[in-house]
């Protein structure tokens, strides 16, 4: 049977059984075109062969097709080949391991310092929800929290003497993490100012709303966006964006790989070695203006 038949059968499975869209039947075509352009001399199903998905899936590779594209493409041939034996068409070709490419890391956002402190600048700290949000702002960023565990921040875990707070990370890990002046003179003024003038609830907990009770992870974003929009920030950012950048900064500064490691809390260091792309990132930028300019 000719392949390009056998397609055309598979698409109409598609269309009226799998009951998909115009587009996304159209995306088949279109990796299924991609296919028969590298395979120019397969014409019938007996010129398939085992062997084809691997060889198609480095060729897309070695000509720098993302992973992404490589994944759906090979999905798309797959399925096509899944097809074929439900239909008793041909077999045995899904009867080698597929090579697929390590799936690409996205590198997160990060702000630059000018735009870290242009959001600190943004709470109204005359006012008592802006001392606390500064101060939530400050914790963030200098002590690179994840919003869950700034949400569960404890009075006990804060260390005004030695200038340090203990946090407890995933799997219930404990790490110390300095903490700057300005985060804890912010957090000083905030419980000592604001909290202690209200009716409080949860009376452990560092970052409370209006009704005494901490402070939800949605709230805590929705107050890092609104802050961003404030100052004036259009890159899309949330609280693990201070994170992301608390660690880049210190990266940028000289800091030890594994001292950010112990920071951040990761338990694997590979997942701390992709802020050293971003810094990497941001030097090629920061080199290119440079003989832009010139």
């Amino acid at each position: 049977m000719n392949i390009i038949d056998a397609f055309e059968n598979f698409l109409q499975f598609l269309r009226f059984e799998k009951g998909l869209t115009n587009q996304t039947i159209q995306d088949y075509k279109d990796d299924f075109a991609q296919f028969l352009k590298y395979y120019p001399s397969k014409v019938d199903l007996d010129d398939l062969t085992s062997s084809d998905l691997n060889e198609f899936s480095y060729d897309q590779a070695i000509n720098g097709k993302s992973s992404a594209t490589i994944t759906r493409r090979i999905a798309t041939i797959k399925n096509f080949f899944l097809f074929l034996e439900s239909e008793n068409l041909k077999s045995d070709l899904l009867n080698t391991e597929i090579s697929l490419p390590n799936k690409e890391k996205k590198l997160p956002e990060v702000l630059s310092v000018e735009e870290v402190n242009e959001l600190l600048k943004t709470p109204d700290k005359h006012t008592d929800l802006g001392k606390r949000d500064y101060a939530l702002l400050e914790v963030l960023y200098s002590c690179g929290l994840r919003v869950s565990e700034a949400e569960k921040l404890q009075l006990n875990q804060i260390n005004t003497q030695e200038k340090i707070i203990k946090v407890v990370g995933k799997g219930k890990k404990e790490r110390i993490i300095p903490i700057r002046d300005e985060a804890l003179n912010a957090i000083k003024d905030y419980i000592y100012n604001v909290r202690s003038e209200k009716r409080i609830v949860d009376k452990n907990y560092v970052f409370l709303n209006r009704s005494g009770k901490k402070l939800t992870r949605q709230v805590i974003y929705s107050l890092v966006v609104k802050y961003a929009k404030y100052a004036g920030i259009e890159k899309r950012i949330h609280p693990h964006t201070l994170r992301h950048s608390f660690a880049t900064h210190l990266l940028d500064n000289g800091a030890d790989l594994r001292v950010v490691q112990e920071l951040l809390g990761h338990t694997n260091i590979g997942t701390t070695q992709l802020y050293t792309h971003v810094t990497t990132k941001t030097l090629v930028k920061s080199y290119d203006l440079y003989w832009k300019d010139k």
